[in-house]
């Protein structure tokens, strides 16, 4: 395989794998104690209304156990831990963990935080009733694997269901999405976090992250069936899911 196809995305640059971990933990090591700030800036604030819907969707239900992978400070895993499911977050940045275990004793609930890497979890085969990831899953270095991964660890018709940001098909508002998120999110993430150079690379990220119908392939080349997607502002946002049946 030629070096040219090892190299994987941060932002608008092309680097080694090892390289886009290292540098993707640095910025949430960073970030974590500002992450509900980074998600106001990132959606305008109207990422707490895209959670609700995220959740309704996955239906999580009390005999449930649920992973939510890139899921440090709660905000997916207390919506879910509210319905009755037994939760387990697992995140690879000790920072964000942190960040949501101290929110979880606040609000009383029990739930499991595990430092882990979504390509290759600390977890049995089949463990899993449904995996969900928001926001995340475009800042792993190797999305495929990870998708295995996660199919790995799910029960015979257990559910994946992803939020991310995506690329609007609204030809207006994807130009004015494209201004506000690459050139505005970076200088007020400079003002009011002070670190202009993180900002900017969630931003990048967003632009290089796969389009819907990419994003869906990928989810059934990892195995998955019954593969949906339900756009958001025409797909500035979107909701994956998979089946393993």
């Amino acid at each position: 395989m030629a070096e040219s196809e090892q190299l994987v995305s941060l932002g608008f640059r092309d680097v080694a794998p090892e390289e886009k971990t290292r540098a993707v933990g640095d910025i949430f090591r960073r970030v974590a104690s500002r992450y509900d700030l980074m998600n106001d800036l990132m959606s305008g604030g109207l990422h707490r209304l895209w959670k609700d819907e995220f959740v309704r969707l996955l239906k999580p239900q009390p005999h449930e156990t649920i992973l939510d992978l890139a899921g440090g400070t709660g905000d997916i895993a207390f919506r879910i831990a509210k319905r009755g499911a037994k939760v387990t977050v697992a995140d690879i940045n000790p920072g964000m963990l942190a960040v949501g275990r101290e929110r979880a004793e606040k609000r009383g609930l029990d739930l499991d935080f595990v430092e882990a890497n979504a390509e290759a979890m600390p977890f049995a085969d089949a463990g899993f009733d449904a995996v969900t990831i928001a926001f995340g899953i475009r800042n792993v270095t190797d999305i495929p694997k990870a998708l295995r991964d996660i199919r790995r660890v799910l029960k015979w018709g257990g559910r994946f269901y992803c939020l991310e940001f995506s690329s609007s098909e609204w030809p207006g508002f994807a130009k004015i999405y494209d201004q506000y998120t690459l050139k505005l999110v970076p200088r007020v993430g400079a003002v009011v976090a002070d670190d202009e150079e993180a900002y900017r690379y969630l931003a990048e990220s967003i632009k290089r992250f796969p389009p819907m119908p990419a994003f869906a392939k990928m989810i059934e080349e990892a195995g998955f069936r019954q593969v949906k997607v339900r756009p958001i502002l025409g797909g500035a946002v979107a909701i994956h899911s998979g089946w393993k049946i």
